[in-house]
């Protein structure tokens, strides 16, 4: 015969492993008595009446994360698709709330980005939206968390993560802004090469003047120079003078340079008196341009002394 004490004591124990339920950490369970609420079951072992009671939801305390697309117009008539990223959660001391008041939460928070969005969106330019997606974003968090923190539900954060125009407005948006780089880089270029045209002028005329300094000091040095040999000829060759003597220095001068003009290969064809009366000229020429030279730099330093 079956022991009916037994039986009981194992209908018993049936009855109350199967009441038995965990709850795990940050999170809880909501527990109805027939279909009315009872209590809320938070991190643990716990244990309900079997067929009386039953647990009728179980919600987390962790952060959740809902994106949202919005496909909304700017005030320069450009449609965008905005991203809003809502951080939400349920808050622990109005569980109620959170589990009786809305059947679909999402949806919820879903409806009220749909109508912040495209009610900040419209005032401004496609620009702006860019450059002040942090204001809508702050925006849509403080309108979302008096009405949702009703509901149960804390709003963490809010963030705009992707604007995305059509696709032609992108291109067109990328042509104008290459067009922008072109046209500075093109200023640029035009700088540096200004700089370059005033460095490369300043240069040739430094040079210039430089370049006439010492042709005129090297002018100096063949005078003084000649007037040296003249006076040294003179002195070891009685009898001339010298108007004889620079004739011979200019008729030496002379071959030298037919000379250095012969020697090279890439001459062109020079045209120069070549007759006794030609060289003669030469000279008369060279010598009255040292005699002027002489009469300057005498006027020069006799205004010197007088000063």
């Amino acid at each position: 015969m079956i022991d009916v004490s037994a039986l009981l004591l194992f209908l018993l124990l049936v009855f109350f492993i199967s009441g038995l339920f965990i709850v795990q950490q940050q999170s809880c369970a909501v527990v109805e008595r027939l279909g009315r609420f009872y209590r809320i079951a938070h991190a643990g072992l716990h244990w309900r009446i079997p067929i009386i009671d039953r647990i009728f939801a179980r919600l987390s305390f962790r952060i959740h994360q809902l994106d949202v697309l919005v496909e909304t117009k700017t005030n320069d008539n450009v449609f965008v698709t905005i991203t809003v990223a809502v951080q939400y959660m349920v808050l622990q001391d109005k569980v109620y709330e959170a589990c009786y008041m809305l059947q679909d939460p999402a949806h919820q928070i879903k409806a009220f980005v749909f109508d912040l969005v495209r009610a900040q969106v419209p005032k401004l330019i496609l620009d702006d939206v860019f450059s002040k997606k942090d204001e809508i974003a702050n925006a849509v968090q403080i309108d979302l968390q008096k009405p949702m923190e009703g509901f149960g539900y804390g709003i963490i954060k809010a963030l705009v993560i992707d604007i995305n125009p059509a696709p032609n407005v992108k291109s067109a948006m990328n042509e104008i802004n290459a067009a922008q780089r072109l046209r500075v880089a093109a200023t640029e270029k035009g700088e540096a090469e200004k700089i370059l045209k005033v460095k490369q002028a300043e240069a040739e005329a430094e040079s210039s003047i430089l370049q006439g300094k010492g042709i005129a000091g090297q002018r100096q040095a063949i005078i003084e120079g000649l007037g040296q040999s003249v006076e040294e000829f003179i002195r070891q060759i009685p009898g001339t003078n010298a108007s004889h003597v620079m004739d011979m220095v200019l008729l030496i001068q002379y071959i030298d340079t037919l000379k250095a003009i012969g020697g090279q290969s890439n001459s062109n064809v020079i045209f120069v008196p070549h007759s006794p009366n030609g060289l003669t000229d030469l000279g008369a020429q060279i010598r009255e341009t040292i005699f002027a030279a002489n009469a300057l730099n005498q006027d020069a330093s006799n205004k010197s002394k007088d000063k």
